[in-house]
């Protein structure tokens, strides 16, 4: 009886390990469309972490700016121990008498003081520097904010060209693979006829070596796959362990292709890097005023209150004051450095707009050619595999026929792979172009093209 228990609890072990297993196998393996990738790699992405941090300090600066407005209210005070100094006061002090009056002098001893003091100013004119602060400030945040949306853009092309090369080694090892599989059973068929006395045992150290090669190419393309995948992992936030499945229908767009200069003015209306340089613009034309408005006076309204104890000579308290203050720096009538300075970043916006400008351009271009020439591609592929594959249905008849050698059919066999495998890759290659495009154009996350 205790054996047969023993045995069960075994049995029940064994069984609940390899339900642990293949469920720690399921959890590894992970199907993962292309419109997943990007929402992964948009919330663990670090760029865009670093970018909203930048965006609360630039609203910070927003805030620092309009504080400037408000009051400033400064309080100080002070206890102070003495030693002995030796103070000769002379307080003069009225008497009675015949006709006069007497004066009597006293020395006083006084080894502590304490004051205290609270002062409040509020800018009421400052030449509009503090107007121009903020609406600096607000440009420049609202800058960082596209600056933000730009860099969005650049995750998720980045993350697109991620899948691209994730997808491209798994199709590439899956044709391999596949490509083996043929090769091992020809060098078997081969064998058995060898061994028959049917063929050359050199025809079979061909097939054999082809065998050997494709094994080698499966090993490359595992490599290029394990790479892809754990590249892809760590963009999107995944264990590295993780294995993933592309979606090959994410490859597959309806494209409407306009011509380049409907492309290019997409770019000048869309891009964030375009709209980000135009409020620095006006941020620094705002910075040559501020620098102007330090030629005029600051006028504030200024109250206090001091409190001040002397022990055996004066008590102060209730001295309140109010009043206007004017602070004027003369020094700014003749020196003009800072409107200069200010002038000069103006000059630096404005030829990096036009640096940025003849990079989109560019860019447009690049990305509009790249995508022609993959259409290219894929239309001369298409014909290349087709005439691989009949290349290979003739090669075959011919040497069933004793017609072709051993070589013309393994070099036939070989350059249909690689029709294949070039062709899978080049359809791979006109998505992501396209979507390069939308990405210089702006418009890669409005296009709706991402799948």
């Amino acid at each position: 009886m205790k054996y047969r228990i023993t045995r069960a609890c075994s049995m029940l072990l064994l069984c609940l390990s390899v339900h642990f297993v293949e469920a720690q196998q399921t959890q590894t393996r992970r199907n993962l469309s292309l419109t997943e990738a990007i929402d992964l790699s948009l919330k663990n992405s670090k760029q865009i972490k670093l970018n909203q941090a930048r965006i609360t300090e630039a609203t910070a600066s927003v805030s620092e700016a309009e504080e400037a407005r408000l009051p400033d209210f400064k309080v100080t005070g002070s206890y102070i121990r003495l030693n002995s100094p030796n103070v000769d006061l002379k307080a003069k002090q009225a008497g009675t008498g015949s006709g006069g009056s007497s004066a009597s002098y006293s020395e006083t001893k006084i080894n502590q003081v304490a004051y205290g003091m609270a002062n409040l100013s509020l800018p009421i004119f400052a030449g509009g520097r503090i107007r121009y602060g903020i609406e600096s400030s607000r440009y420049l945040a609202e800058a960082v904010k596209l600056d933000a949306d730009n860099n969005r853009q650049e995750v998720i092309e980045n993350t697109i060209n991620a899948y691209s090369n994730l997808y491209k080694a798994k199709a590439s090892l899956d044709l391999v693979k596949e490509n083996l599989k043929q090769a091992r059973q020809r060098a078997a068929d081969f064998s058995n006829l060898e061994k028959n006395g049917l063929m050359a045992r050199n025809d079979l150290l061909k097939a054999e070596l082809q065998a050997s090669n494709v094994e080698l190419a499966q090993l490359d393309a595992e490599n290029n796959w394990k790479m892809a995948n754990i590249n892809m992992d760590l963009m999107i936030g995944l264990p590295e362990e993780t294995e993933l499945e592309p979606d090959s229908s994410a490859f597959r767009q309806d494209v409407n292709l306009q011509p380049v200069d409907v492309w290019e003015q997409l770019a000048f209306q869309n891009r964030k890097d375009i709209a980000a340089l135009n409020l620095r613009k006006k941020s620094a034309d705002l910075g040559v005023k501020s620098a102007k408005a330090e030629q005029y006076p600051m006028v504030a309204l200024t109250g206090g209150y001091i409190a001040a104890y002397i022990p055996g000579m004066v008590t102060l308290t209730n001295a309140v004051n109010l009043g206007l203050g004017v602070q004027y720096n003369i020094g700014s009538l003749w020196k003009g450095s800072k409107v200069d300075v200010a002038k000069s970043r103006i000059d630096q916006v404005t030829a990096n707009e036009e640096i940025l400008n003849d990079q989109v351009k560019l860019s447009v271009h690049k990305a509009y050619q790249d995508y022609l020439s993959n259409q290219k591609k894929i239309e001369v592929l298409q014909q290349a595999v087709a005439q691989s594959t009949e290349n290979y249905r003739i090669t075959k008849n011919k040497y069933d026929n004793s017609l072709a050698t051993t070589t013309d059919l393994l070099d036939a066999d070989l350059a249909q792979l690689q029709s294949n495998i070039n062709l899978a890759l080049a359809r791979v290659d006109a998505v992501v172009s396209y979507n390069k495009l939308l990405q210089t154009a702006g418009v890669l996350e409005t296009s709706g093209q991402i799948k």
